[in-house]
């Protein structure tokens, strides 16, 4: 199994808590963690955001951690939380109206906040949500300063709801246990419940009941948390009433027994630093283990998608993988297409190459054939096969007639007649004192102009033409000056 690791960032305004989780498999394990704050801390000072994500980015570079995704989880004081009744109980549709039921909520325009919710129950009648606002101003803010310092998060979640996650994956309860969680970091309170039944080890997490509440340094922590149980035991609707309280406070200054004179619940204290999330050997660089809890919580939503938990579902939709696809795409097309032009751009070389080469073979081919085809030219229009054939023809012509295989007779190539014509004239020419003016010769017959001596001499030379296998088709004679002219057409015999 390929091993990934995740980044988580538990916010807050002025300070932040980074796990960085290892997930091999089912099993996910915090290889490290580190938490970084502003020296000036202060309340939506202009910067503020991008200090502190520049003080986390040089965080990571110092470790030299690679990851394959991060996520956020949002303190809850950046953010507000409703109960809102839908009417409907499919996802699809209360995504498209949720917007309108928390502006009912709120008495506001919602149109200037982000807004994430969860589904604690829902019936044929419709169903019960936990709505998440926060100003989109400031959300845009964090995003952007995030994303400057090359940290987007896949998701940005309320952190009571990354708590829960953490619990639910990494805090064991004993089986008849109905608990009611409560978690004091050194600023916030939660509050968890879970509404179904088997909630823990179970992806995507159940439904579950969730508060926060701001701790001021003064307060009395014990006092502030026996009123917050019995407020929150009120407002609770779970399918079974809650037996036990499981209480951790990070500051350790809550005593279980003065809390239990206030309560009728059982009392249990979680113990993080022996919990399967938090191995003892990976904490020391965190001091507030609520908040490490809260980070691990956000780095597993990478393998436990938060859906409309969060709130860039609403806003500012994640692109992180979009993007890379869109550059790794961009990048291979760039690729293709200077392999293509070097493909291109070679073959049209060897192609330039091979027509320099085929005109100069043409050239060569076409002195050599006129040459031994009697002065005969190539045809620009002739392919070489038919050059080729040409040639074979006149060749194996040529052959038969050296070999003596085929007969003149009837023989109607011009080498042929001319071969006739010629052994006709040598036969008598000294005694006919002839001379030749023209001899043209066609593909059916052979037409001889010229004069002799005589017209006993002329005869002497159709009787020649006679012995050389030539029928002579047309013959006309005349004397003039001193000499027998002769004008005679002839075919060789068949």
């Amino acid at each position: 199994m390929q091993l990934s690791n995740f980044l988580g960032i538990y916010l807050a305004k002025d300070h932040a808590t980074a796990a960085y989780i290892a997930v091999d498999g089912a099993a996910s394990s915090l290889a490290g963690c580190f938490s970084v704050s502003l020296e000036q801390a202060g309340s939506d000072k202009t910067g503020e955001f991008d200090e502190l994500a520049r003080r986390i980015t040089g965080a990571l570079a110092e470790r030299q951690w690679k990851f394959t995704e991060a996520a956020v989880a949002l303190d809850c004081s950046m953010f507000m939380q409703h109960s809102v009744r839908s009417e409907f109980p499919d996802i699809k549709k209360i995504t498209q109206t949720v917007r309108f039921d928390t502006e009912e909520a709120l008495g506001a325009d919602a149109t200037d906040v982000a807004i994430a919710f969860r589904i604690d129950s829902a019936d044929q009648s419709g169903s019960n949500l936990s709505v998440f606002t926060t100003p989109k101003q400031s959300f845009s803010e964090i995003l952007t300063a995030l994303q400057a310092n090359n940290l987007d998060p896949l998701s940005v979640e309320p952190d009571v709801n990354c708590l829960a996650r953490f619990v639910c994956q990494k805090v064991s309860f004993a089986a008849d246990t109905r608990p009611l969680i409560a978690f004091l970091s050194g600023r916030n309170g939660y509050f968890i419940a879970p509404l179904a039944s088997p909630w823990q080890q179970v992806k995507p997490m159940p439904p579950a009941a969730m508060r926060t509440f701001l701790i001021h340094p003064a307060q009395n922590r014990a006092q502030l948390l026996a009123r917050q149980v019995s407020m929150t035991t009120a407002l609770l609707r779970t399918a079974q009433p809650v037996n036990c309280l499981e209480i951790f406070d990070a500051a350790h200054s809550v005593n279980l027994t003065e809390i239990g004179g206030k309560t009728a619940l059982r009392l249990e204290q979680i113990n993080l630093e022996q919990s399967d999330g938090l191995p003892p050997e990976t904490i020391a660089g965190c001091l507030d283990l609520v908040e490490l809890s809260i980070a691990c919580g956000a780095a597993l939503a990478c393998t436990d998608p938060p859906g409309s938990v969060s709130w860039r579902t609403d806003f500012m939709p994640y692109q992180g993988r979009k993007l890379r696809l869109q550059n790794t795409l961009k990048y291979l097309s760039v690729a293709v297409t200077l392999l293509m032009l070097a493909l291109g751009l070679y073959g049209f070389m060897q192609g330039v190459a091979y027509n320099k080469y085929r005109v100069r073979l043409r050239g060569k081919f076409s002195e050599e054939y006129s040459k031994v085809m009697f002065g005969e030219k190539i045809q620009a229009k002739w392919q070489s096969s038919e050059a080729l054939r040409r040639i074979k023809t006149a060749l194996s012509r040529i052959r038969d007639t050296q070999k003596g295989a085929v007969s003149l007779t009837g023989q109607d190539i011009i080498t042929g007649k001319l071969s006739l014509a010629l052994d006709a004239f040598n036969k008598c020419a000294e005694q006919t004192s002839l001379h030749i003016d023209s001899v043209n010769i066609t593909d059916k017959s052979i037409t001889i102009t010229g004069d002799t001596s005589s017209s006993d001499n002329t005869l002497k030379v159709f009787e020649a033409l006679r012995q050389a296998n030539l029928d002579i088709l047309q013959q006309r004679v005349a004397f003039e000056a001193g000499r027998s002219t002769f004008h005679v057409t002839a075919e060789p015999k068949k």
